[in-house]
């Protein structure tokens, strides 16, 4: 069964749908081998032509070794401070070989425009450092 959003009619899917194409950070939990949760804030694309959000990662990142371990995950975006706008989606993470290079993706290229340039200088520069394409197929949703 393929994962639907929130109704957008409803408050929470309008907050889901907002978040989901305007923020910039989300935190992408992964479990280590010794089934200790390890957060970590990363960059992201909602993608709803196929309803999963992709993540490039440095070919180094521990959370590569975390997902071959285990690739159930859990992405949360940063609450309003006093316990609410909460969203958690949880879902399975997967190596993607047929994701463009971050560089050439340029739906993630303007998304990031700005802070790619202030980090890394160039889409290009950046596309060497995070060159590994992550898929996120989430399974469900909550928050409040």
């Amino acid at each position: 069964m393929t994962f639907q959003l929130p109704d957008p009619s409803t408050p929470f899917g309008k907050r889901v749908a907002r978040r989901l194409q305007e923020e910039h950070l989300i935190w992408l939990t992964t479990v280590d081998v010794k089934d200790t949760p390890q957060p970590t804030p990363v960059w992201f694309l909602w993608d709803a032509a196929t309803s999963t959000i992709l993540i490039y990662s440095q070919t180094h990142a521990k959370r590569l070794e975390h997902l071959q371990h285990n690739p159930h995950v859990a992405l949360n975006f940063d609450g309003n401070g006093m316990g609410g706008d909460i969203i958690v989606i949880t879902g399975e993470a997967r190596v993607s070989s047929t994701d463009l290079p971050a560089d050439q993706h340029q739906v993630y290229v303007e998304k990031y425009r700005e802070l790619i340039a202030q980090l890394f200088g160039t889409p290009e520069h950046f596309a060497s450092l995070y060159s590994v394409a992550l898929r996120i197929s989430p399974q469900s949703i909550r928050g409040h």
